[in-house]
């Protein structure tokens, strides 16, 4: 029980403290900036307004996970594109896709990565993680920029693109300090991140300086905080539950069909049952299930992680990401056909899962 508490508690922690940073900085208006200033440097373009979002997704993915990417910046990148009349499925399944595979970088980009990051502690911290997974990271990313660019490359580079949209005006900020702040606190998130401090303390910082900055600047608006207590709880049962399997007879069936060894078959083959294991029953549970399999090595950590990160883009329920994400595009009014979803997120699962596995 010690040793999950030791291994889950700073993962929950962590998920409460950034889910606030990124609601006090979404509330400060840091998105909606960060989303106009994409709109402006894209200078009519089309093409390089996609890139943009391409650069401003894989960044907040990174640094404050796919669940910010799902849930706070999709819609306001779908606004962009309906602004500046654009077609915005293009945008919308950027941001779904690299919510999901742009996930791996750092330990602080998935909850996953966070699991498996308390067992970093014994290959070299933050900085063994970094050496392990910085090459299937970028792979992972310029695979899917690719398949997005093939599979939208009508709405993204065509005839319609290239012709120049208007910049949309720029948004209401109702409380500058409060957006400097928010985006300084932001900012710093990045270095603290790599610096081998546990991730959950800088958040916890950053949490704390926003809140009180808000307190300052309007103490009403703290009422409208969305704290994820329900979120935190629930994931506590999930991994007490998964761990409890595994006592019980999960991890015998678990470790015969992941198999062993760090060639690279044996890295796809673990990558593989990740991704197949994600997209049924979810990306943390899946990992949660398959980590005593993985342990053997940090190449096997990284494999895993690669499944139950770049995996789960077939089924809408392969990541509470992809769920949250669907609720944002339909409240959007953006209607993502299930098919087709499916069919697109197989070709990528296969496509990145395989080659980022390769030089896993």
């Amino acid at each position: 029980m010690g040793a999950l508490v030791a291994q889950v508690g700073p993962v929950l922690v962590f998920l409460f403290a950034i889910t606030v940073v990124a609601e006090i900085a979404e509330s400060a208006g840091v998105f909606d900036v960060a989303g106009h200033a994409a709109v402006i440097a894209g200078r009519g373009r089309v093409w390089l307004l996609w890139l943009l979002v391409v650069a401003l997704a894989c960044v907040c993915t990174v640094l404050f996970s796919l669940d910010t990417t799902a849930v706070l910046l999709t819609p306001v990148v779908l606004a962009a594109a309906r602004r500046v009349r654009v077609d915005p499925l293009p945008f919308a399944m950027t941001t779904v896709w690299l919510a999901n595979t742009a996930s791996l970088l750092l330990p602080v980009s998935n909850l996953s990565n966070l699991l498996a990051e308390y067992h970093f502690r014994a290959w070299g911290g933050v900085h063994g993680y970094l050496s392990a997974a910085w090459r299937p990271a970028l792979v992972g990313i310029a695979v899917t920029v690719a398949l997005l660019a093939g599979l939208h490359a009508r709405a993204l580079f065509g005839a319609a693109a290239r012709r120049p949209y208007d910049p949309a005006p720029a948004p209401a900020v109702e409380d500058r300090v409060l957006l400097w702040i928010a985006g300084g606190v932001c900012v710093l998130l990045g270095p603290a991140f790599v610096s081998g401090v546990p991730p959950a303390i800088p958040a916890l910082v950053g949490a704390a300086v926003l809140v009180g900055t808000l307190a300052i600047r309007d103490r009403s608006a703290l009422r409208r905080i969305a704290v994820p207590w329900r979120m935190v709880l629930v994931l506590g049962v999930v991994f007490a539950a998964i761990r409890g399997l595994l006592h019980v007879g999960l991890a015998g069936p678990a470790t015969s069909a992941v198999g062993s060894g760090t060639g690279a078959g044996a890295l796809m083959r673990l990558a593989g049952v990740g991704a197949v294991a994600a997209n049924a029953v979810n990306n943390l549970p899946a990992y949660l299930a398959l980590e005593p399999t993985s342990l053997a090595s940090p190449q096997r950590v990284v494999a895993l992680l690669i499944g139950v990160n770049f995996g789960p883009v077939v089924t809408v329920w392969g990541s509470l990401a992809t769920i949250l994400w669907m609720q944002r595009c339909a409240a959007a009014g953006v209607r993502i056909r299930t098919r087709t979803f499916a069919w697109q997120g197989a070709l990528l699962a296969v496509c990145a899962v395989a080659a980022s596995a390769a030089v896993a």
